[in-house]
């Protein structure tokens, strides 16, 4: 993260102290942010190469570990699936009939004590 402000304060000084020169060359307004603009710009491509060079790697560093933060996350879900089917698997066995704890004894889901409605199945021809 150091790099990546470092190169951006660089660029930040560059801009002002070319801005700075045009000004008092005589260029003002949008001509004079334009050509700041531009020869920054430049000036920074040849003189800041290695601060680039340390600010891209940390950035794929960065990057690299966002990734896997997409597999663990996966990983961790499909343990808590596995923790709650097991849940559920137990509860049927203390029930003693069987069901699983969203059923009733006739096959169908209980009212519901939150006051939803529960899904109704579609039963078109």
């Amino acid at each position: 993260m150091r790099s990546v402000i470092a190169y951006t304060g660089a660029r930040l000084l560059l801009f002002a102290v070319t801005f700075g020169v045009l000004y008092l060359l005589g260029a003002r307004g949008f001509l004079a942010l334009a050509l700041a603009f531009l020869v920054s710009g430049l000036v920074s491509y040849v003189l800041l190469s290695k601060q680039r060079d340390a600010m891209s790697a940390t950035v794929a560093e960065g990057i690299a570990g966002m990734r896997g933060m997409g597999e663990r996350l996966e990983q961790g879900a499909a343990k808590e699936d596995e923790a709650q089917q097991g849940a559920d698997a137990g509860r049927a066995e203390q029930n003693g009939r069987g069901e699983t704890p969203e059923q009733d004894g006739r096959g169908e889901a209980p009212e519901r004590t939150d006051g939803s409605a529960p899904a109704r199945e579609d039963t078109r021809p």
